[in-house]
């Protein structure tokens, strides 16, 4: 029985439950019942419904086994306390894994110079298409103030505390933390700069992300408090940077780009977006001219002294808006859209990239 129980996974953990000590008790009655009693790790756990038909499902599946109950308990705090050890380790003061020598997770900061670029539809739908390919995938709503990932990516859930450890909720197969998760409504966030790299700070090292392939981050427009937070935070983090063909915006763009000569930080590439409209009849319309994303790729490569590539050309398409607001990205509800076709072979060139052993533990020794 504890063989089919380590079947299931908790929802928000996505370790099996009997690895998590989660299994309280079992007994098997002389008719074929089986009664399974479940530790949640807080009361009032949102997806208790999800894990006792997970439960019940395994169990049902085991030869002999006729009818299946379920009864919740919740754990106690030193059990919450030795499952976050078991997680996190014994260290007090959270680490940031993502920052750690030997961390294989590959962290994208999705950047601008300005607003309006579409700089978070390209996050959420870069990450929906990486996942779609298999890869554990994360995003941080890095944009404190003008935060609207959750609604893009269709995530209504809110995170689950336990202790000091954060289980963040996902959508679309990505995992998501956001300050509209912690803030009623549409309420307004007011902070200043401390504020803003101490709610970073937690979003990357409280937030129990597991084992994750890539970590999106979607930055406000500019070079401001985030940005520098951001580097000091996660130094091996690369930049994307995203403007539209208008010469203005590419000059803005080149901006938040050449941050990375202060930072040390590396330039995986430029996205040009809304770059043309397909028309009816089948010709395309340029509403915002055109050569901006070459022209940032050619700036910043002679600024930094290496090559930054243009990695695409993202269409205008009034249905990647829609989809955002409907939380259905378009990679995945409109696959064959344009847009939806160049979105997918971006994230699966950025997903593919060999990675580097700059900074990383060899297990190697002198002769």
């Amino acid at each position: 029985m504890r063989a089919a129980l380590a079947n299931v996974q908790d929802p928000e953990i996505h370790k099996p439950i009997t690895d998590l000590g989660m299994v309280k008790n079992v007994s098997i009655g002389d008719n074929g019942t089986v009664h399974v009693e479940i530790f949640l790790t807080v009361s009032g756990c949102p997806l208790r419904d999800k894990i006792t038909q997970d439960v019940t499902s395994a169990v049902s599946a085991v030869e002999g086994v006729r009818h299946v109950t379920v009864e919740m308990d919740v754990m106690s705090d030193q059990q919450r306390t030795e499952l976050r050890q078991k997680l996190r380790g014994t260290a007090e003061e959270p680490r940031i894994p993502f920052a750690e020598p030997g961390s294989m997770t590959r962290v994208y900061c999705v950047a601008s110079g300005k607003g309006g670029v579409g700089k978070s539809s390209l996050t959420v739908n870069l990450a929906v298409a990486m996942a779609a390919r298999g890869l554990s995938v994360g995003v941080v709503d890095a944009d404190i103030y003008g935060h609207s990932v959750p609604r893009m990516l269709g995530a209504t859930g809110k995170p689950t505390r336990v202790e000091k450890m954060i289980l963040p909720p996902a959508a679309n197969g990505v995992k998501v933390i956001s300050i509209a998760m912690f803030t009623p409504g549409n309420t307004p966030v007011v902070w200043r700069g401390p504020m803003l790299h101490r709610a970073l700070q937690q979003f990357l090292a409280d937030v129990f992300w597991g084992d994750l392939d890539i970590l999106l981050l979607d930055l406000p427009p500019g070079t401001g408090d985030i940005a520098i937070s951001v580097a000091q935070l996660l130094p091996n983090a690369e930049l994307l940077v995203v403007t539209t063909p208008q010469q203005a915006a590419a000059e803005v763009a080149e901006r938040a780009g050449a941050i990375a000569m202060q930072t040390r930080q590396r330039i995986a590439g430029v996205i040009e977006n809304m770059s043309w409209l397909e028309l009816p009849d089948g010709s395309r319309m340029e509403p915002f001219g055109s050569g901006g994303g070459q022209t940032v790729a050619d700036s910043l490569s002679r600024t930094i002294g290496a090559n930054v590539p243009l990695l695409g050309q993202v269409p205008l398409d009034p249905r990647v808006v829609k989809t955002g607001d409907d939380g259905e990205p378009i990679v995945t509800s409109i696959p064959d859209s344009p847009a939806a076709v160049e979105l997918t072979r971006i994230a699966t060139n950025l997903s593919t990239r060999a990675r580097g052993l700059a900074g990383r533990m060899l297990s190697v020794s002198p002769a």
